[in-house]
């Protein structure tokens, strides 16, 4: 069955059974608001064969990957997210399967978090379309953005960079992995199909905040540095230095790989797909050194200070395992336009 077949109104009963039903069915969602945050707003947009496409992502998973897209955004701003809405543009000719499998997707994905579907908006399109928009709440004692790194910090990558990347490579061309298990095959792919934003992150650093705080200090915001690396390791720390006007000095040998990949390409191009692959969806931050070794500590498994913030009138330059050193850039990563 295709979804010209049921009608906008039937297309909305499939839709609506996804979300709360004592905030859906008028025309905007009332949300309860936490007292003392801030609201966090943020959207994002998937189209088919550009962010995903039926070689590569099942509609549970492009569901996913549209909703850990938006929720690492929060993420990356020090939010907690509080509800979404979906827009969807929809070819007539879309199977009703797979607009139930997309929805899914992104209620799995939202599960995991309390976080319910509160609206949207639903068109015909040529191509198949999905623009997210979510709202969070961060917290008043400390607030990520990017544009506040200062020299001398230290660069934590909260994880594994490159993984989304091989997974994406794997499914294009099943040959290269030839050498690895179908449980490192599997680790890779389900890093690209459905990613895991690190909400988790926001607790444990706000813990250590807490803990290396003087009395009093908390009446002002303290000001984080970060984003997160949808768009891969060297775009995040390219787009914080220049928001931040400051360079950085990146240690090649600290930026985290997953050790599976010696079995995928060499190491250059693992490196390559570290900093360029994108779709990891870490945290990049910007932290005092000891808060930045804290942080690290309590994450541990993939996370890594990946270097130290230098003054504005430097490169931001990667020295790699030979010592070789090249300035990094974000012109190498995806870029739409």
């Amino acid at each position: 069955m295709q979804i010209k077949d049921l009608g906008e109104q039937g297309i909305l009963q499939i839709v609506q059974k996804f979300c709360p039903p004592d905030i859906i069915g008028d025309d905007g969602a009332i949300l309860d608001f936490p007292n003392s945050r801030n609201l966090v707003v943020t959207s994002d947009m998937l189209v088919d064969n550009v962010h995903f496409s039926d070689r590569t992502t099942s509609a549970f998973d492009a569901g996913w990957r549209a909703t850990a897209a938006n929720l690492s955004d929060l993420a990356a701003m020090g939010a907690e997210p509080l509800g979404i809405t979906i827009a969807l543009g929809l070819p007539a000719s879309t199977e009703v399967n797979w607009l139930e499998q997309l929805y899914q997707g992104i209620k799995e994905c939202l599960d995991q978090y309390q976080t319910p579907i509160v609206g949207g908006d639903l068109v015909r399109s040529p191509v198949k379309t999905i623009a997210i928009t979510a709202f969070g709440h961060s917290r008043l004692d400390f607030k990520i953005c990017r544009h506040v790194a200062q020299v001398n910090q230290v660069i934590v990558a909260t994880g594994i960079h490159g993984l989304a990347k091989a997974g994406l490579e794997i499914l294009l061309k099943p040959e290269i992995a030839v050498n690895l298990s179908d449980q490192v095959k599997q680790k890779f792919i389900q890093a690209h199909q459905r990613p895991q934003p690190r909400l988790d992150v926001l607790k444990i650093l706000g813990e250590i905040l807490v803990s290396e705080s003087l009395p009093g200090q908390f009446q002002q915001p303290i000001a984080i540095a970060g984003m997160d690396s949808s768009d891969g390791l060297a775009d995040a720390i390219t787009q914080i230095c220049r928001a931040s006007k400051v360079g950085a000095y990146i240690d090649g040998k600290n930026i985290p790989i997953p050790p599976e990949m010696e079995k995928l390409v060499s190491e250059k191009e693992a490196i390559n797909w570290a900093l360029y692959g994108g779709e990891d969806f870490q945290l990049i931050l910007c932290l005092p050194i000891n808060i930045g070794k804290k942080l690290v500590q309590k994450l541990q498994y993939g996370a890594t200070i990946v270097g130290v913030t230098t003054a504005c009138d430097t490169d931001i330059v990667l020295v790699d395992s030979q010592g070789l050193r090249q300035k990094l850039t974000s012109d190498r990563s995806f870029q739409h336009f």
